[in-house]
Formats: structure tokens, C-alpha cells, sequence
């Protein structure tokens, strides 16, 4: 989370209201094709394009760090991912309509979470007991493991849906 702070802050505060209200707009126009995309084909697509949008922000930030444009991109990539969230919500909930299997889901989302505040909280910790203490560097280094994850998550999401066939 600090990593957003520190790559936001050559943004003015009214570029946040301008990406607010696209937010919205962008998360009303999804919500208005729900008949049309609250399948499991839309739902892997989806889930997948924001993944890209995910792993190819990181990328540029990693090839071009701290600049106005960069902030704004990794606004924007930001901003995309959030108006599919509700619907990817609702697509699980509708996809896996059983209590326990949605506890689970959502179990395993806060467990994952929690541990990557923690790991991150290592990671900054660690790069300062080596000497980068630079809030900057902290991050840039922190987006080499968050590329790695994304591919992970990519590779992850494709396999999922695209199981290899079995030879008999």
C-alpha cells in the first residue's frame, strides 16, 4: 500500500477526483453489462485482462520509474482494475454459489493479503538493515517481486481455465 503513496506523489490532489469520477463511470458501465458478461468465458477474459493491465503497469515502472507519466499510468492501471472489482465479486459469488466454498475464496483472499503486508513489511525492513532507507528505492525493488508475482498469478489464472488434456 505505502508503494502507491510514494509513486502518486508528483499527482495533484484534483487528478484523484478526476479518476474518481471515471471510476464510477467506468464501474456503471460494467454493472450495465452484467446480463451480457456474468459468464465463466467473460469472467476469465476479464480476469485476465486485468492481470495484464496489473503486470504491464509494473513492468513500465519498472523500466521507467518516478515521473509524472508513470504516476499517472500506474493511476490509470489502478483505476481499470477497480471498475471490474464489483463485478468480479458478484462473478465468483454467482459462479460459486455455495457458503462454504465463497468462505473459502474469501479466506484465502484475506490470507493472502495478510501475508503480503507481511512479506512486504520484511522486505522494506530488510533493504533498510542493507542501507536503503530511500522510500523511492524501497519500492522500486519491491516491484521486481510484484512482476515476478504477476506472472505467477497470469501463468496461474490461464492454467485454471485452459487445463492440460490428459492423454490416455
Amino acid at each position: 500500500m505505502g508503494s502507491v503513496f510514494t509513486i502518486y506523489g508528483s499527482l495533484e490532489p484534483s487528478i484523484f477526483s478526476i479518476g474518481g469520477i471515471f471510476l464510477a463511470i467506468g464501474l456503471l458501465i460494467v454493472a450495465k453489462y452484467y446480463t451480457k458478461i456474468l459468464n465463466r468465458n467473460s469472467f476469465y477474459h476479464i480476469s485476465l485482462g486485468v492481470e495484464i493491465v496489473m503486470f504491464l503497469m509494473v513492468g513500465y515502472f519498472l523500466l521507467s520509474p518516478y515521473n509524472y507519466t508513470t504516476a499517472l499510468l500506474v493511476y490509470l492501471g489502478y483505476q481499470i482494475s477497480f471498475a471490474f472489482g464489483s463485478y468480479l465479486v458478484r462473478a465468483e459469488s454467482v459462479f460459486f454459489n455455495r457458503i462454504k466454498l465463497l468462505s473459502f475464496i474469501d479466506i484465502a483472499k484475506q490470507k493472502g493479503y495478510l501475508s503480503g503486508l507481511a512479506i512486504s513489511y520484511i522486505f522494506y525492513e530488510t533493504l533498510k538493515y542493507f542501507g536503503i532507507a530511500d522510500n523511492q528505492s524501497q519500492v522500486y525493488y519491491l516491484h521486481f517481486g510484484l512482476l515476478v508475482i504477476e506472472i505467477f498469478v497470469i501463468l496461474k489464472l490461464y492454467r485454471a481455465f485452459n487445463p492440460p488434456v490428459l492423454k490416455k
